[in-house]
């Protein structure tokens, strides 16, 4: 009996599909087969469909494939945007750059379209091929999890509606609506350690080590990331606090628990200050914890984390945020806002720095180290402080930040 993919695609919008839905398209089989999916479902469900191409300019033929894709989107009436990247300097890991200015560049087109959910094209192959990849670096439980059908990144919400399904499958979906597609000639590069896994999986499957197996790991593996999570959730509750933007813990309640729950507090602290996209790598996070357990400390994805007394403070570093300055109505270091005094021309916000400090004689009224204070943002007239809500001196302003303080708790149970 054939499958009935719109029902398994379906199944991740139901039962309260949103108005509108984003979907990533890059001409190949997998999206395009995820565009008429998902077609169908809004036709039956009231749901606007908005595509959007990235062309990263890497092949010669990728405008014309962008383009193609603009033609498809038409023949449907679902409006196409196309995002061109140009910051591809030659350094470092292109796969990496192109993936994270793909993720930035559709997140900014939300914003501009009003869009709060992306759905992306990703297989039960590609989650194979994803949990190989994680395994031949000594991945944890996290990383065999691999790809979650539901993300919060960037402030939108990725859904993968196709992880279940096989490309075979899709591209028989497409041959059966007499549908073509793009075969981007990259997939067969064995330069990239996808391709190379892509290899693989034909010697492996024959063991037995097929797409299936491994993507019933990575569902096992999230079994267990969720219930490791639930536990971090529920100790940071109980040690840890929110102050002046920082992460504050009860350093002996938290030297105490479990090396993971240790180290997913801490993750979780990291990625909520700096706003990273992606976790640091387990070698420097466990390097840190060794540090504060040594009474020491360190830098590390542009955090400080350090013991006092018996507190453990999470902050931001001063370096990132040391010349960065915004008008009054924006959000400072992407996650403060400044709102309630007179907005009189001439003001900005920047950090308030040890400069800042200094002109606060009361600031250890407020029982914040130095260091976490400075990295607070303040409202200034050129050189002169106006304002600096975290240290005490308000001046009828109040400091708040993008997603309430609940986000650093709740990133513990999301991935």
């Amino acid at each position: 009996m054939p499958r009935d993919l719109g029902g398994e695609v379906a199944r991740h919008l139901l039962p309260t599909p949103p108005p509108a839905l984003g979907v990533a398209v890059s001409g190949g089989g997998d999206s395009v087969a995820l565009l008429h999916l998902l077609h169908d479902f809004a036709q039956t469900h009231s749901v606007q469909l908005h595509v959007v191409t990235v062309d990263h300019g890497l092949r010669p033929g990728a405008s014309g494939e962008a383009e193609e894709v603009g033609r498809l989107c038409g023949s449907l009436s679902v409006p196409h945007t196309i995002l061109k990247w140009t910051g591809w300097d030659g350094q470092g890991n292109l796969q990496k750059a192109a993936r994270d200015a793909r993720y930035r560049m559709i997140a900014e087109w939300t914003r501009e379209t009003r869009l709060q959910t992306v759905a992306l094209g990703h297989t039960l192959d590609d989650q194979a091929e994803t949990v190989l990849m994680r395994l031949a670096r000594g991945a944890g439980v996290d990383g065999l999890s691999a790809m979650a059908p539901r993300r919060l990144a960037h402030g939108v919400t990725w859904i993968r509606p196709l992880l279940g399904i096989s490309r075979d499958d899709l591209r028989q979906e497409l041959q059966d609506r007499n549908v073509s597609w793009i075969e981007d000639p990259s997939n067969e590069d064995l330069r990239f350690d996808r391709i190379k896994m892509r290899e693989a999986m034909k010697v492996l499957t024959p063991l037995g080590i097929d797409a299936e197996a491994l993507g019933q790991v990575a569902f096992n593996m999230a079994r267990a990331r969720d219930a490791l999570g639930w536990q971090a959730f529920l100790e940071a509750r109980r040690i840890a606090r929110v102050e002046a933007g920082a992460v504050r813990i009860d350093w002996r309640a938290y030297r105490t628990l479990p090396d993971e729950a240790v180290r997913r507090i801490l993750l979780s602290a990291l990625g909520w200050i700096s706003g990273s996209g992606y976790a640091p790598r387990r070698k420097p996070v466990l390097a840190l914890i060794d540090a504060l357990k040594q009474g020491s400390g360190g830098t590390i994805d542009g955090c400080q984390a350090w013991r006092d007394r018996d507190a453990l403070w999470i902050f931001r570093e001063y370096q990132p945020v040391r010349d960065l300055t915004c008008t009054l109505d924006a959000f400072w270091d992407g996650r403060w806002q400044l709102q309630g005094g007179v907005a009189e021309a001439g003001l900005h916000i920047a950090a308030l720095g040890s400069v800042g400090v200094e002109q606060l004689p009361d600031w250890r009224a407020t029982g914040r180290p130095r260091d976490v204070l400075r990295v607070t943002p303040a409202i200034w007239r050129e050189t002169e402080l106006v304002a600096a809500p975290m240290a005490g001196f308000r001046n009828g302003w109040h400091a708040r930040i993008a997603g309430g303080e609940e986000a650093f708790f709740a990133a513990l149970l999301s991935h």
